[in-house]
């Protein structure tokens, strides 16, 4: 039986950049009663804040068992049952410098290919202190236009080619980084080597458990999606392309427990 079920967040949990619906909470509430849960997304903690822990309402006890990651690994929270908070056991930051360079070379790529909208909502390139995200279409599109937001998302590069062809050319102007696809429309760089499979071992050392004790569920499993790094290291992964199918799918699990 496996120990931890961990999962990427947008489109997996939750609609992209959305709340979690009380459906997905009350799954996740009894889930929390039998597994370790992690999620790993390229959210900044904020994010997880607003689009996750703000509506999964579980006995501070549970929280315990509940492991975040924010900006791809690069960032742990676990919470503290004495003081009530959530607290930061690391944080892979960059240097001013290198955000700098990073944040140059996005800025050239946008503009050389053509990518640079007329109409944003929000910043699109985001200083998530450990991970730099451009978001083609601004960070607040889906809060400012809710349901509408979302559409544009996946209507923005449908087949993935935009965000491929901005990822290889930023990639080849900053080479001493990790540049990658991240959600439906946004691209994420770190530091070399650091991406969700990295917080899985992380995850790993952490709790003293094998990659075998792990089950992971994301939308992005294919190559050079941003959930493949956690099935290339050998972790039994479930693709999933909407929360819904999780849930279906952690039902089944929870009915044979």
């Amino acid at each position: 039986m496996k120990k931890v079920i961990a999962f990427d967040l947008d489109g997996t949990l939750a609609a992209s950049k959305s709340p979690l619906e009380d459906r997905m909470a009350e799954i996740l509430d009894k889930l929390l009663d039998s597994f370790q849960v992690c999620v790993i997304s390229g959210g900044k903690f904020g994010q997880f804040e607003k689009q996750l822990l703000a509506n999964l309402h579980v006995e501070p006890s549970k929280l315990e068992k509940l492991h975040i990651m924010p900006t791809c690994g690069t960032q742990y929270y676990i919470f503290d049952l004495l003081s009530k908070k959530w607290k930061q056991v690391y944080a892979e930051d960059f240097t001013e410098s290198e955000k700098k360079k990073i944040i140059d070379a996005l800025e050239t790529g946008v503009v050389k290919l053509g990518y640079k909208e007329a109409k944003v909502y929000g910043e699109t390139i985001e200083d998530r202190g450990s991970q730099i995200t451009f978001s083609a279409l601004g960070q607040d599109i889906v809060d400012e236009l809710g349901l509408e937001g979302v559409e544009k998302k996946e209507k923005w590069d449908p087949d993935g080619s935009k965000k491929k062809k901005l990822r290889d050319y930023v990639a080849e102007l900053i080479p001493e980084f990790e540049v990658r696809s991240g959600g439906s429309t946004s691209i994420d760089i770190t530091k070399p080597g650091i991406d969700k499979a990295y917080g899985m071992e992380k995850l790993i050392s952490m709790l003293e458990i094998s990659k075998e004790d792990i089950l992971f569920f994301g939308d992005r499993l294919v190559e050079g999606g941003n959930d493949y790094p956690v099935k290339a290291m050998g972790i039994d992964s479930l693709e999933v392309s909407r929360w819904q199918d999780t849930a279906l799918a952690l039902e089944s699990i929870l009915h044979v427990i």
